[in-house]
């Protein structure tokens, strides 16, 4: 039976990518923080109590800002497999807090390589960095693919850069089977609510029952999103590849802020139509109901226009492609809030 780690077991990807190898027959240890709440709802239905015989899921209390603790779940863990999608994700928050953001995105991925090698498991041990879209930021190439030149246009993707080149530092250095993954925006009922796509359903639905205005940033910002359940399928293929390679991993379709908030409208029966532009265009609805408003505090210091992957090279090499429809991406989290 084969052991893997995952950093970030709490959030929306490390619990898909749990389900996943769980149905492998893997043993999984998610690493998490120690907090004062219980942040366990996206794995609470795969949890094991501890006393269980034969249990194949566990969780440890890790930070990635703390070296001797990771070094520690991994000497006794002893895995086959690490996932290392633990980070400060969220790219707004990064402008506000950019040291925290690369003390656990960019030294964070360095730590856990560097325990690998302290404790001599670089010919045991497979890594997969959870790299980023973000990574591309204001290149001028569209689509982004793998050489595509980066261009990080915040903390948060000159930290997941840094993390970036040191997989490929350590793979070429010593030898690790190190592979990143970039992945495109990927979203799923499990998505949390500060994200802009969960932001919208939350906020659409909101309207429709209490007719208060959902405030956004800059409507035309262009995305490909996918669902996260498949990303993390592909990031498992990632490293049952033959030879430790990165790849991008995205939908190979576009849509901007204001289509996605189409998209929803139409799913919920609200019909909309926009007026003026730039910080005073909205949305309004049959009755002249404000809808949606841009609100200058959800804009960036430094924008990101335009993203959409060429997964060429992953669909050659992995055999992985993406056929998950965004409307149908749409529906599901939608019945996910209703349900709630």
């Amino acid at each position: 039976m084969k052991k893997a780690i995952i950093t970030g077991i709490t959030g929306q990807d490390g619990s898909y990518l749990a389900e996943i190898l769980l149905k492998k027959n893997y043993e999984v240890h998610g690493i998490k923080r120690r907090t004062s709440l219980i942040n366990t709802k996206r794995i609470d239905h795969i949890y094991q109590e501890p006393d269980l015989t034969n249990r194949n899921f566990f969780l440890h209390y890790g930070e990635l800002t703390d070296f001797g603790s990771i070094l520690s779940i991994i000497q006794n863990v002893q895995p086959d497999e690490i996932y290392n999608l633990g980070a400060q994700s969220h790219v707004a928050v990064s402008f506000d807090e950019p040291e925290y953001t690369s003390d656990v995105n960019a030294l964070g991925t360095l730590r856990i390589l560097e325990a690998i090698k302290s404790l001599k498991l670089i010919d045991k041990v497979k890594f997969y960095q959870a790299s980023s879209s973000e990574l591309f930021g204001g290149s001028i190439e569209i689509p982004q693919n793998e050489n595509t030149k980066f261009y990080p246009k915040s903390p948060y993707a000159i930290s997941k850069l840094f993390a970036y080149w040191m997989t490929i530092n350590y793979r070429e250095s010593y030898g690790l089977f190190a592979s990143n993954g970039i992945l495109f925006n990927h979203e799923s009922p499990r998505r949390g609510e500060t994200f802009v796509t969960s932001k919208i359903i939350k906020g659409l639905l909101n309207f429709k029952k209490n007719n208060k205005i959902l405030y956004l940033g800059n409507l035309s910002a262009k995305r490909d999103w996918g669902h996260a359940r498949e990303y993390m399928n592909a990031a498992w293929n990632i490293l049952q590849h033959d030879t430790p390679e990165d790849f991008c991993i995205g939908s190979e379709k576009q849509y901007s802020v204001k289509q996605f908030v189409e998209l929803v409208a139409k799913k919920i029966g609200i019909n909309i139509n926009w007026k003026g532009n730039g910080l005073e265009e909205i949305a309004i609805d049959s009755h002249n109901n404000t809808v949606v408003a841009v609100n200058e505090r959800y804009l960036r210091p430094s924008e990101v226009d335009n993203l959409i992957a060429d997964t060429s090279k992953a669909k050659k090499l992995l055999k992985w492609d993406y056929d998950f429809n965004i409307e149908d991406l749409i529906e599901e989290m939608i019945d996910y809030e209703l349900q709630k």
